[in-house]
């Protein structure tokens, strides 16, 4: 993987985890955090997606919502292990 490639996915990742802070309401992890998560679940469904033969369509907006669906799967299961 380029570095033009990894900073675009940490890019995207930021933003997914954003959008993913907002839509999972609750006592979350702070923005930082949800950002964090979000690039790691960007990570995730990058790897899954295509895996599973899921295709959200094609350019940025198409990864930012893979990435977000990714990045809300990764805080629902971390908020579960949480209050655990």
């Amino acid at each position: 993987m380029d570095p033009q490639a990894l900073i675009v996915w940490l890019i995207i990742g930021a933003v997914a985890g954003w959008l993913a802070g907002l839509i999972m309401s609750g006592g979350g992890f702070g923005l930082v955090g949800d950002i964090i998560v979000g690039i790691i679940g960007a990570f995730i469904a990058g790897w899954l997606f295509p895996f599973l033969g899921v295709r959200l369509g094609g350019g940025i907006v198409g990864e930012v919502i893979a990435a977000a669906i990714g990045a809300i799967i990764l805080l629902f299961v971390a908020r579960l292990v949480r209050r655990a």
